[in-house]
């Protein structure tokens, strides 16, 4: 067995383990905040991502439909990973003729804005050019990406999608006019192609930028309240694949402590993120981060110089935002994070990744599973 395999192995059995535990969701001082989820019409409609759904499972042939699509409620939703090793369900774009990965990218299209997509696509183009730095085509790849469908397109009953591979995975919940996305993870290594097919392609640096920009306006005394440590490790994101279920407390400086002007861009921070889904409903998303930005967190691992690497969390009832800059894993490993190798994360907290707390409510009012 290859060491990637041997890696792969050892680390299945925990993934199963917390596969194996009931969904609860990220949680602050040990209880879920309830009544912050309702389902409610938002004015804007679905519909094209329903039919751009289901033009891509036109596409399928018989086999490929059967590994794309499971239940509403399935546990599919949860096996995901930002990994490149982990295996994957559903239908890749490495198997997709062209008429399927248009129709695939004609999903994606009418579930992200243009940012979004353009984003996605260029992750993926940047696990292209990883694959020509490690001289890999096995492990790393452009196409080496999956697409499941949970449930039925619809306008009125739960369904969903998502996109899951290396350094790119979108969950897409839909209920009626409801979209819940998230978890969602966007990040690469390299973050810049300096040669090879997609020389100039460059991700991830607006994320970066936005919120060093806002850490760079703290005060000493609200800097004494957002830095947690100057010290930087490899690794700090919390909630990455398999992290459905943890206990995170708030930590670091409130939207009420900040100045109106900071409070501006700590919103143009999250937007940067909940911005990458369709532009309506982001502003459905974003009227909601709004009502709770006094009690939102902005926490910050690691110095604010210029060139410094770094980890910020945005975390209130409806949001938790995830930046770090990560140790290089390929194509050589190393020991010390770096600005070529970052990782992001959007969550749902107290129990609303993938739209499972509108799910509930919906099937608590219509009690029959696996419409």
């Amino acid at each position: 067995m290859t060491l990637l395999g041997l890696m792969a192995y050892a680390q299945r059995p925990g993934f199963d383990r917390e596969l194996s535990q009931p969904y609860r969701g990220i949680v602050a001082d040990g209880k879920t905040e309830s009544g912050l989820f309702q389902i409610r019409s938002t004015g804007v409609s679905t519909q094209p991502v329903v039919e751009a759904t289901q033009a891509f499972l036109n596409t399928l042939s018989s086999d490929q439909r059967d590994r794309t699509t499971f239940a509403a409620d399935d546990l599919e939703w949860r096996k995901w990973a930002n990994q490149h090793f982990y295996k994957r369900q559903g239908v890749g774009f490495d198997e997709m003729n062209e008429t399927q990965r248009a129709a695939a990218f004609g999903l994606m299209k009418a579930a992200l804005s243009a940012k979004g997509l353009k984003k996605s696509q260029d992750i993926m183009k940047l696990n292209g050019t990883l694959a020509e730095l490690a001289n890999d085509f096995n492990e790393y790849g452009e196409w080496l990406y999956w697409i499941t469908i949970m449930g039925e397109p619809s306008t009125t009953k739960p369904w969903g999608f998502q996109v899951d591979g290396h350094h790119l995975v979108i969950n897409y919940f839909v209920l009626g006019d409801q979209v819940v996305m998230s978890p969602v993870f966007m990040g690469s290594e390299p973050i810049r192609a300096e040669a090879g097919k997609f020389k100039g392609i460059v991700v991830m640096q607006d994320e970066q930028d936005k919120g060093f920009a806002l850490a760079q306006t703290l005060t000493e005394s609200q800097r004494g309240k957002a830095i947690l440590s100057f010290q930087k490790g490899g690794t700090n994101n919390l909630s990455e694949a398999f992290k459905d279920n943890i206990d995170l407390d708030y930590a670091g400086i409130t939207g009420n402590e900040l100045d109106d002007a900071q409070r501006k861009l700590l919103m143009e921070v999250i937007a940067e993120y909940v911005g990458n889904m369709s532009d309506e409903h982001a502003k459905v998303k974003m009227s909601e981060v709004e009502k709770h930005l006094d009690r939102t967190y902005f926490a910050w691992i690691g110095e604010t110089k210029a060139d410094s690497v770094f980890y910020y969390r945005i975390h209130s009832p409806v949001i938790l935002i995830e930046f770090d800059h990560q140790r290089r894993i390929a194509p050589q490993r190393g020991r010390t994070p770096t600005r070529e190798h970052i990782h992001t994360v959007v969550r749902t907290p107290n129990g609303n990744d993938y739209g499972k707390d509108l799910l509930r409510q919906h099937y608590e009012n219509h009690p029959h599973p696996h419409e």
